[in-house]
């Protein structure tokens, strides 16, 4: 375990990358945004004394070569790689790289892969970008890896998305993509249906069960919550006479510090009515957005489809974050709220 506290007595230069948010990697320890943040992601120096990051100026990108390489295919910002895994690549170059290159980025932190080169390409890369320009499967196209497939397949699906008019996310088609490369249209057409033919059998539900909770019940069950956890903290501010067991900080960092201990970042909260809040997160590349209640961040709408009927309530934010993950791992993720 690291020993944060031999960082709290020094003052150090770091060339760190900023990739938004109000968390700040470095090599050994995550770091938190003190002050105002850039304006566009990249490459800055910052002046860290202990956990705390201020921003003082962007410098040029510093050597990778150190880190560990990820090889794999891009598709927009987007690493296909071995062994089906799909992951976002941060600070890529101005100049878009053609679809489906071979790239080599480096590992900088357990959430963040970096760019760093392109590779030199095979006949397979030109064969595929030939194949989405005919709209064809690739079952008709030989020597081209798995990973490159599930590229093409994220881009025929992408195609299809907009001519059917059915949105979706990468994770929750995941596991479709290599069937969708292979196949070509037809097979995204009978995902693309299916998801959405899912989200109408969730929001018919979630109506149901609405009209039958009443938003009064629902109301009075969260307020008796919220009040039966103030009066738990009163009794225990009481007892130890200090503040140990009451929720710390500010809502917002109880938010963020929830989301991030799960290993999602925190992008914006609102205010609703009813000590309700809007919380929106980004999670493995992909933004979600959940209605939560502002004391005890337990769920009231998480934004996906959470099984038939919907239990929304059983899980808290921080837990709703191992569902979206077992969600992805299983091809069952649904999302139902759009930013």
């Amino acid at each position: 375990m690291v020993d944060y506290r031999r960082f709290l007595a020094k003052t150090e230069s770091l060339t760190l990358p900023w990739l938004g948010g109000r968390d700040v990697d470095a090599r050994d320890r995550r770091l938190r945004l003190d002050g105002p943040a850039p304006d566009k992601v990249g490459w800055y120096r910052f002046e860290v004394n202990g956990r705390k990051a201020t921003v003082k100026e962007p410098v040029d990108p510093p050597a990778l070569s150190d880190l560990p390489k990820v090889r794999g295919w891009l598709r927009g910002d987007r690493l296909f790689r071995e062994g089906g895994v799909v992951e976002p690549v941060q600070l890529l170059p101005e100049e878009e790289p053609p679809a489906f290159s071979p790239i080599v980025a480096r590992r900088w932190s357990p959430t963040a892969l970096l760019f760093d080169t392109l590779e030199f390409e095979s006949e397979a890369e030109g064969a595929v970008r030939e194949a989405l320009g005919e709209r064809k499967a690739l079952h008709e196209v030989k020597g081209v890896p798995a990973p490159l497939r599930a590229a093409y397949g994220l881009a025929v699906l992408e195609r299809v998305s907009r001519e059917l008019d059915v949105r979706f996310a990468p994770q929750e088609v995941r596991l479709a993509l290599g069937p969708i490369g292979e196949h070509g249209v037809p097979k995204a057409e009978e995902v693309l249906r299916a998801l959405e033919a899912e989200r109408e059998l969730a929001r018919r539900e979630l109506a149901e069960l609405a009209r039958r909770r009443q938003h009064e019940l629902l109301a009075e069950d969260v307020a008796a919550q919220r009040e039966a956890l103030r009066a738990q903290q009163a009794e225990h501010a009481v007892r130890e006479l200090g503040r140990r067991n009451r929720p710390q900080g500010t809502v917002e960092e109880r938010a963020e510090d929830a989301l991030a201990a799960a290993g999602a970042q925190l992008e914006t909260l609102r205010r609703l009515r009813g000590d309700q809040l809007e919380v929106v997160f980004r999670y493995d590349g992909e933004r979600f957005i959940s209605i939560v209640d502002g004391t005890t961040l337990q769920v009231i709408d998480s934004g996906i489809c959470l099984g038939h009927p919907p239990r929304d309530e059983l899980v808290t934010l921080e837990s709703l974050i191992g569902v979206i993950r077992e969600a992805m791992d299983t091809g069952a993720l649904v999302i139902l709220r759009w930013p």
